[in-house]
Formats: structure tokens, sequence, C-alpha cells
């Protein structure tokens, strides 16, 4: 008996959720156009994949968030209780 739609692209999704390191998260979101071309000349710039990229955007602006603040925050930062403005969100 053959698959439905749905049913093939639910395995596909699975398939690639394990392939990266058992450790994947599907996000499913809509960006705004100027966000998306960025993302895709960024990517093509560094020889890196759209995800590859996003990915490593997203830790460095972690990890320049984190050096930022004083290590006594650190705690409200990961427990998702801090709140910074958001003209700080990049360098």
């Amino acid at each position: 008996m053959s698959s439905t739609n749905a049913q093939r692209q639910a395995a596909y999704r699975a398939r690639h959720l394990q392939s990266v390191e058992g450790q994947g998260v599907r996000l499913n979101m809509i960006v705004g156009t100027h966000a998306k071309c960025a993302l895709e000349r960024l990517a093509s710039a560094h020889g890196l994949t759209q995800r590859a990229m996003l990915e490593r955007l997203l830790v460095q602006a972690e990890q320049h968030t984190l050096a930022a603040l004083p290590t006594r925050l650190s705690t409200d930062y990961y427990e998702q209780q801090l709140r910074l403005p958001t003209e700080t969100v990049t360098p």
C-alpha cells in the first residue's frame, strides 16, 4: 500500500531530524524578505548552507551576549528570566 503525501513528508522530516547527530529540532517560521535575502547572501559568501550560517550567527550572538553580562546574570539568562534592551541584540 502506498503512503500519502502527508505520511511521506512526516517520514522525510523524521529522517532529517535524526540525521543531525540526533539533536535536530525543527523550526517553522516566517521571516521578512530582507532577513531571508541576508541569510542567503551570508551563507553564499561564507560557503555554508543557510542552516549552518544561521546556527553560527546564533551561537556567536549568544557568546557575545554572555561575554557582555556580569557573571551573576548568566543564570537568569539560561533560565530565560533576563530581559535585555532590544537595541543590544547585535554588536
